[in-house]
């Protein structure tokens, strides 16, 4: 009966997100000009297109580092291939598998199952590996707007940006005291990498600009892709879809520029990321079994009780 009810809920969570992505998507394509949205896309630079897509998947590469980092903080040592096939494949589960177990719970699962770690010390790290990622998310966004047209618009905010660029690693740093010990010794390695992952993002969409040819504005570009970023964090929509494109659509439409270039810059930013994370459909065999990650990749574990914290 419990298992019903969790399926249940599990259905209703995925017909909301389905419901939510397609209907921002129709307000966005309702509002725009389909057909000159449309032309755009068409015409972008491919050779741009390629130079996004590489460092979109460098910034998912230092991604799984990172994690495959807070793992071996918590006496998981998996070898860093297997920790990014592992990672793909959870982007792939996130991406097209909506309202199910999803791409961090089939990476708590799989870990857990087949090398014997507590749930908690393997939540743990990927938790605060998505932690720091939005600390990371924060600092850059916060950079990005300052000198960005919000800031010319809304100058009594700006205080408050510059508030939030001084206070956010201290933050972190605290909360990293006060609630994970032990990330402690790996905090200022893995602050550094989710700077230069979410940086690696921004230049993906840069790229993307370069590619659609607009000529100006790129600051207040990308930092609408960072806020937007924030929104397609939430679990609300179908591996992201429509909730960028809406915060592009509107935010655009506030600075006063033409709301159908930042439309293409984030659906062509989803189809990259989307083809990227169908890698991970091709890895699900090798990465699911117990038999075969004891054949192919060596798993050492420290030998002492692991508590959390």
């Amino acid at each position: 009966m419990a298992k019903k009810s969790i399926s249940r809920k599990k259905l209703v969570r995925t017909i909301i997100q389905i419901l939510i992505s397609v209907t921002a998507l129709c307000i966005v394509l309702v509002k725009t000009d389909t057909d000159k949205l449309l032309e755009t896309i068409r015409t972008a630079n491919p050779w741009y297109l390629v130079l996004a897509f590489v460092v979109f998947n460098i910034s998912k590469i230092l991604n799984a580092l990172r994690l495959n980092r807070f793992f071996r903080a918590v006496g998981l040592h998996l070898k860093e291939l297997y920790n990014l096939q592992l990672y793909y494949l959870g982007m792939f589960y996130n991406m097209f598998l909506p309202g199910g177990i999803g791409g961090d719970g089939y990476k708590i699962y799989i870990l857990k199952k087949n090398h014997s770690m507590k749930m908690v010390n393997v939540f743990n790290a990927v938790f605060w590996d998505r932690v720091a990622g939005v600390f990371a998310l924060v600092f850059l966004t916060a950079i990005f707007l300052i000198p960005s047209t919000f800031a010319e618009l809304h100058v009594k905010y700006v205080p408050a940006v510059y508030g939030i660029l001084i206070l956010c690693y201290p933050l972190s740093w605290l909360l990293t005291r006060l609630l994970y010990k032990r990330f402690k010794s790996i905090f200022l390695v893995t602050a550094g990498e989710s700077i230069l992952i979410q940086a690696a993002q921004a230049v993906s969409a840069w790229f993307i600009l370069l590619a659609l040819a607009i000529p100006s504005h790129h600051i207040d570009y990308l930092a609408i892709f960072l806020v937007s970023t924030v929104a397609v964090v939430l679990p609300i929509t179908v591996g992201g879809a429509g909730a960028r494109e809406i915060t592009f659509f509107y935010l655009l439409k506030h600075l006063g520029l033409d709301p159908n270039s930042g439309v293409a810059l984030s659906l062509i930013f989803f189809a990259i990321s989307a083809v990227s994370a169908l890698t991970g459909m091709f890895l699900q065999g090798r990465s699911g079994g117990k038999h075969e990650e004891s054949q192919k990749f060596e798993v050492e574990k420290s030998d002492r009780n692991l508590t959390t914290g």
